[in-house]
């Protein structure tokens, strides 16, 4: 009997070590740090094909008309890339300013404003709201700055570079330079959120994809060609504060 007891404990501690480690390995980031407004924290965990891909979290209204950013990744958001291009089809092995429209249509269009749109070094997104890309699991606590409607929706649209299958090839549109460093388009995922009648979590949805290289900010929602892309994400959730 001792000797189960003890097999017990031992079992029990590593699970708890376990599920230490795996806690320690959550990114706990914050963005609009030092604002006032309603705080929100967004809890992600990756899926098995996860792996530096650039992603944005928004504000829009019931009518789908954008309101404000909450995150977006570094690369998108000051234009400067890892690995930048010379001209097209001519990836540089360093840092560098390139445009890449087709990484998050939905979100660029839907933020653009009559500026450019894409961000550049000239004109970045404001550093209160960008990152670094996390490695994993994450969580991002974030304030709105606006002053909300009773009823909103949070976006998120993510996208992994080059995630080519069988449908989404290297051929499939050689004359759209854009295209090739996207391959299956970005996703886009929302949740609504009721302010008069409030739940302990959200969970985002998946709605659709973007246009393969960024030509417009319309949600696609046939979905049947995508593979890998849809295994990037396993859950999204937000608790409001």
């Amino acid at each position: 009997m001792k000797r189960l007891v003890s097999l017990g404990v031992i079992v029990m501690f590593i699970v708890l070590n376990m599920y230490g480690q795996k806690s320690r390995n959550v990114m706990v980031f914050e963005t609009n740090a030092d604002a006032l407004g309603q705080q929100l924290e967004i809890q992600f965990k990756k899926g098995k094909s996860f792996k530096d891909p650039t992603f944005a979290f928004w504000i829009e209204d019931m009518e789908g008309n954008y309101i404000e950013t909450l995150y977006v990744t570094q690369y998108l958001a000051t234009g400067i890339y890892k690995h930048a291009r010379l001209a097209e089809g001519r990836p540089l092995s360093r840092p560098g300013v390139a445009k890449r429209p087709s990484t998050l249509p939905n979100w660029l269009h839907k933020r653009n404003d009559g500026s450019p749109l894409l961000p550049t070094p000239d004109r970045p997104v404001p550093d209160a709201i960008t990152g670094a890309t996390p490695k994993g699991n994450f969580i991002l606590k974030t304030v709105s700055v606006e002053k909300l409607p009773n009823q909103f929706v949070i976006m998120m649209e993510i996208n992994q570079p080059f995630d080519y299958n069988e449908v989404w090839t290297k051929v499939r549109y050689p004359d759209e330079f854009d295209y090739s460093y996207s391959a299956q388009p970005a996703l886009v995922y929302s949740t609504q959120i009721d302010a008069d009648n409030l739940l302990n979590e959200y969970i985002f949805e998946l709605k659709g994809h973007s246009h393969y290289s960024g030509k417009d900010g319309r949600l696609y929602t046939n979905m049947e060609s995508l593979s890998t892309a849809l295994d990037i994400v396993d859950e999204v959730k937000v608790l409001m504060k």
